[in-house]
């Protein structure tokens, strides 16, 4: 290993330090040749052969010279840094805070990507060229073939250091069109075959989970079901064949429980095997019918009594209805926030699991005290709540709110919103007790409380995460 230098003898800015010790030497070993060669040209230059025996001497020490530079600049002193792996100054201090290099750009940031190139040999082994000029892996690609190109769907791993923009540009260089790219996760590693069985067990086992299965195998999209007998009466929409109905950025499908599904997705058009698979998954549905998991919860009230919790559908119609007619007029206007005549005719559309998920609070003697509703509107979430009035300021709506926003949470939703009256102070308190970010909007006495989700578990009144109910 080679000590290291002293400090005193490298080189500032780019230029070595000179010592003047070093040039006392050289001074003296000039002069003593030039007292040599006036010896040596006075010896020689007297004879017969001395002119020509000093061009011939010159001639060899100039090619001597030369040959010297020549091969002190390719073999120098030190080898190259490339070779050595030595760092410069600047490089071997230990890098500060603001220098230290972010995780990103050591384990390389995750894209998903899906571009359209032609449909002919080499197009896509240029675009592959080009990502790996550019230090970017392929992790896993998917190919859609249309009727004038083929759409590549890839998994990139790239440098930190490399933004979106020029990923995309490399790309436009290669031949591709239509690019779009966004910032993927691990759960995307996940191979396609894998993430789409595990999307249609999970459909198979619940029937509200069609909705979130065509949310995470298409991406962000809307996602509306029209059914085929309005609520409100009037006519429904218009049917589709029994295949579907796939145009550019909107696929419209036969609903399971009739009417139509509508799924949207703005700018980014689907591709003909988007398109089966989604159609494979509502098919699926279809066929299993409606259907919820079992299970039950049974709580502790604060002041001692005893619930049950669970998930209920339209079967329990007839004990929901019943609640209904128990409930005083004011409690149910702030739930349904509009005429109280109309509430029992949105009672079938609430508990169908096809719309979300319901749970339902009972006693012991099976009486359904309170319901909460967890609805799939698009691409956002609403939660509602609906507690008996003598079983109102017990915990039961705390207990039911928990529940639906740690389901919705599971589900991936970034966000739910409850929509009440601004007098409904039970329901703000219900909300504020979730410990989340709240933001609220105020207009003509409505009022609309939004929740933003994170990862962590979400707390209900009792303190622990419930267990999940389907």
């Amino acid at each position: 290993m080679t000590p290291d230098i002293p400090d005193v003898t490298r080189a500032r800015h780019g230029r070595p330090v000179h010592h003047w010790r070093r040039d006392v030497v050289e001074l003296a070993a000039l002069f003593t040749a030039v007292a040599v060669a006036d010896a040596v040209a006075n010896l020689i230059g007297h004879g017969p052969d001395g002119p020509a025996l000093l061009m011939i001497s010159a001639i060899v020490l100039a090619a001597t010279a030369g040959f010297h530079v020549w091969w002190s600049r390719r073999h120098g002193h030190a080898p190259p840094v490339s070779d050595t792996g030595a760092r410069t100054a600047a490089a071997a201090r230990p890098a500060g805070p603001s220098e230290q290099p972010a995780a990103d750009e050591v384990a390389g940031v995750l894209w998903r990507m899906r571009t359209t190139v032609k449909d002919e040999p080499g197009s896509l082994a240029a675009l592959c060229t080009a990502l790996a000029e550019r230090r970017v892996d392929i992790l896993s690609l998917q190919t859609h073939p249309l009727a004038d190109g083929t759409v590549d769907e890839f998994l990139l791993r790239a440098p930190g250091t490399l933004v979106a923009a020029e990923i995309t540009r490399a790309v436009a260089q290669a031949g591709g069109t239509a690019t779009w790219i966004e910032r993927a996760d691990a759960h995307d590693l996940v191979d396609a075959p894998t993430r789409v069985l595990g999307l249609a067990a999970r459909t198979a086992l619940d029937t509200a989970e069609l909705p979130l299965a065509l949310r995470q195998l298409l991406g962000r999209c809307t996602i509306r079901t029209l059914p085929g007998a309005p609520a409100g009466g009037g006519r429904g929409p218009e049917p589709v064949p029994a295949g579907g109905v796939l145009e550019d950025t909107v696929m419209r499908l036969p609903a399971p429980e009739g009417g139509v599904l509508t799924v949207e997705r703005p700018h980014l058009p689907f591709t003909p095997t988007e398109f089966a698979r989604a159609r494979a998954l509502v098919e699926l549905d279809t066929r299993l019918g409606p259907r919820i998991p079992r299970g039950h919860d049974v709580l502790t009230l604060p002041e001692g009594d005893h619930i049950t919790v669970r998930r209920v559908d339209t079967g329990d119609l007839a004990a929901a209805r019943a609640m209904h007619d128990r409930c005083s007029p004011h409690t149910l206007g702030l739930r349904y926030n509009g005429p109280v005549g109309d509430a029992d005719r949105y009672l079938n559309h609430l508990l169908s699991p096809r719309f979300g998920r319901t749970l339902a609070a009972q006693t012991a003697s099976g009486r359904i005290v309170g319901l909460g509703h967890l609805l799939w509107d698009g691409d956002e979430t609403e939660v509602a709540l609906l507690v008996e009035d003598a079983w109102q300021q017990r915990g039961v709506g705390g207990e039911l709110l928990g529940r639906l926003v740690a389901m919705a949470a599971e589900a991936g939703c970034e966000s739910v919103y409850a929509v009440t009256k601004a007098s409904n102070t039970g329901m703000v308190a219900a909300m504020r007790g979730l410990g989340l970010p709240l933001d609220y909007q105020v207009e003509e006495g409505t009022l609309v409380i939004t929740a933003r989700l994170d990862p962590t578990p979400v707390a209900t009144a009792s303190g622990p995460q419930p267990p999940r109910l389907g």
